[in-house]
Parts: C-alpha cells; sequence; structure tokens
C-alpha cells in the first residue's frame, strides 16, 4: 500500500536541520525501497522548511512508524509530528511514477 506521511518540525529547529541533514539524506537513500519520494515543506515565501512529505511503500502505518523511529532527523528531536494518510491513486492505469 501506498501512504503520504507528512511531518511538522519543531520551532526554531533550522540548525538542528542543517547538521542532522547529510544524516538523514543517506537514511533516506538507504531506505529508498520503501520511501519512494521525500522532500522538505516550505511555507510560501519563507527560507526555513518547517516539515517534510514522503511516499512511503508500506504493509501498515506501524511499519512506517517503525521505520521512522530510526531516521536522524525524528532521532535528533527535529520532528514535532507527524500525520500518515493511506493513499490511494487516482487514475491508477496511467503509468505516472509514484
Amino acid at each position: 500500500m501506498r501512504y503520504i506521511v507528512q511531518f511538522r518540525d519543531n520551532p526554531d529547529t533550522a540548525v538542528l536541520r542543517r547538521e542532522h541533514l547529510e544524516a538523514h539524506l543517506g537514511w533516506l537513500h538507504q531506505h529508498a525501497a520503501q520511501v519512494l519520494a521525500a522532500g522538505s515543506l516550505w511555507p510560501d515565501g519563507q527560507e526555513v522548511a518547517e516539515g517534510g512529505l514522503w511516499i512511503v511503500e508500506a504493509d501498515s502505518a506501524a511499519q512506517i512508524r517503525e521505520l521512522l523511529a530510526s531516521d536522524p532527523f525524528w532521532l535528533c528531536g527535529l520532528r514535532a509530528g507527524v500525520e500518515i494518510w493511506q493513499w490511494r491513486k487516482a487514475f491508477p492505469e496511467l503509468n505516472v511514477p509514484v
């Protein structure tokens, strides 16, 4: 199943994000079979990310929670919270990635 995973960051954590970015990107690379797409979320016109969004292949939300527990951004305290949504793609017959 596919899921959308949306993260909110704790306030005033831009320095923490920068310090752990390389470790986080390496972690994403290691889990590319499950985390199909990932990126940061930026308020319009702002220069600091305030969260992130993933598209994940998993059997359950519990499996995703288990996965993200090892993400360096989660471990360092950057993340304030997470929402996990099961995603059902419209027009699944169209061959569009993700």
